[in-house]
């Protein structure tokens, strides 16, 4: 079985920070996939673009080498590896001077057909300084037109301030439909399922509600500690790196209302009115609703590994590498159900997945030697091994009575399709160059997402709640665990 390719126009693709680290791990091996399963027009282009003076012939080696890396060995084929390689092109640019900038103007001009009608997208794979300082640059050189779009990485601002300057000094260069704001985790295809699961199948939609669903549980769990990236995350911490953009946007997709269509703003629409429903929590409810924590030395994937504060090179910090929250929606349908939120690094292993646990049974007819009855749930994994579950009970097979067994309905994408799944970042770089933004935020989005979160850390630091300490390889602090069995429920124990 093999997946749909929908063509696209021919493109420019100019990434800054052309040969970072995002670049090489993710952007240039699913473009190499994009060209590889044959969606490229023949003369499209991807462009490096950093200070670092490098030649075109130094850039492409640096392209086989990510490929090599970062592209399993049966996908890697020598004849598409040099026909993407062939499409790559470097040009040095200053962010914050006029280096290099006439340059990557005529290498963008010379492939135009004088109609200006070529797709042209600017790719901000640089640290979130650097954002409004590009998006300067490119309008202030006339690098956009009626077909340029610009992408940017989370995170969008700081705070609801830094968001609101970020997305004016780009709304000076850029029309909303010309600005991509992109969240890898809505491009997984598990993500993309749960649409299709509410939306195009009669069985989950009716008890999609409060009557129906006991609480959902959203994870994010991460192994790795700080992998290079200390300066931002220190200033950063759990709550303002995954939880204002992943974590609100998964639980936005299970909490909406029914879209008329799947058209963009009218999936943005319903998203909004979800984040503007939350109820706040600030000074005083933050201690029950919220936990803090900080990795100490531990051991993850079977080696020893260093606290927070030695990988930070630090003798003190009160940055969160852990956040779990008790959040609440306020409106009719989902009145009274929690969702409980939780990230972090250095914990038991890599994972995530949204669990959404069904109501009991109102009346057992089972007797007590039948086995408990456990809820049902629907589990959805988004990595590792993306897929879904819909845990039942059933009678165990064989004779002597009627004893009950809780399954999974078990779909694993990989299995049960016999395709490669596309990486999100393939799906996300291709609908920049289609214009469809389904799947990224929009400004209004963005805002109330810090609207709910800023009140969050300005409690913390009224009511002192100072991280609390958990082992690194473990899911986090005790209170973590508190949080959910004092409602009397459990966090879901991985598979």
């Amino acid at each position: 079985m093999s997946s749909q390719i929908i063509p696209v126009d021919p493109f420019d693709y100019v990434v800054f920070g052309g040969n970072g680290d995002l670049a090489e791990r993710k952007l240039l091996p699913a473009l190499y996939h994009r060209d590889h399963d044959g969606q490229m027009p023949q003369d499209s282009r991807i462009i490096g673009a950093s200070r670092t003076h490098i030649s075109d012939e130094e850039y492409r080696a640096f392209a086989r080498e990510a490929i090599a890396k970062h592209v399993k060995p049966e996908d890697t084929h020598t004849t598409s590896v040099e026909r993407f390689v062939s499409r790559l092109h470097y040009r040095q640019v200053d962010a914050r001077a006029d280096e290099g900038w006439e340059e990557l103007k005529a290498l963008l001009e010379g492939a135009e057909d004088g109609n200006g009608t070529r797709v042209r997208a600017f790719y901000l794979a640089v640290g979130p300084a650097l954002f409004a300082d590009l998006a300067c640059r490119i309008g202030e050189k006339g690098l956009v037109h009626a077909n340029t779009r610009l992408v940017v990485e989370k995170p969008v601002g700081r705070d609801l301030e830094s968001a609101r300057e970020l997305n004016d000094i780009i709304g000076r260069y850029f029309t909303e439909d010309q600005v991509f704001r992109i969240d890898h985790y809505l491009g997984k295809e598990t993500v993309q399922n749960l649409m299709a699961l509410r939306f195009a199948n009669a069985l989950y939609e009716p008890i999609w509600n409060s009557a129906h669903i006991d609480h959902v549980q959203i994870t994010v769990a991460e192994s790795v500690g700080l992998e290079g990236r200390a300066g931002y995350y220190d200033k950063a911490g759990a709550l303002r790196d995954m939880v204002q953009n992943h974590i609100l946007q998964l639980m936005c997709l299970v909490a909406l209302e029914p879209p008329p269509t799947l058209d963009a703003d009218a999936l943005r629409d319903e998203k909004l009115k979800v984040l503007r429903a939350l109820t706040p929590i600030d000074a005083s409810n933050v201690e029950s609703r919220t936990v803090r924590g900080q990795y100490k030395a531990g051991a993850s994937d079977g080696a020893a590994v260093r606290s927070y504060l030695d990988d930070l090179g630090e003798a003190q910090s009160d940055t969160e590498t852990f956040v779990a929250i008790k959040a609440e929606i306020g409106n009719w349908r989902w009145a009274g159900v929690p969702f409980y939120l939780r990230t972090g690094k250095r914990l038991s292993e890599r994972m995530s997945e949204i669990v959404v646990t069904f109501r009991p049974i109102p009346h057992s007819i089972f007797a007590g030697l039948s086995g408990s009855i456990q809820q049902n749930q629907l589990v959805m994994r988004l990595q590792p091994n993306e897929g879904v579950k819909q845990w039942v009970m059933i009678k165990d097979p064989g004779p002597g009575g009627m004893r009950l067994r809780h399954v999974p309905l078990d779909m694993s994408f990989a299995e049960s399709f016999r395709v490669r799944n596309p990486d999100a970042y393939e799906r996300l770089l291709m609908d920049v160059i289609r214009g469809n933004q389904t799947l990224f935020m929009r400004r209004d989005e963005v805002e109330a997402a810090w609207n709910w979160i800023d009140p969050i850390p300005q409690a913390w630091a009224e009511k002192s709640m100072k991280p609390q300490g958990y082992t690194a390889g473990t899911w986090g602090p005790s209170s973590g665990v508190a949080l959910i069995e004092r409602d009397g429920r459990t966090w879901h124990e991985p598979d």
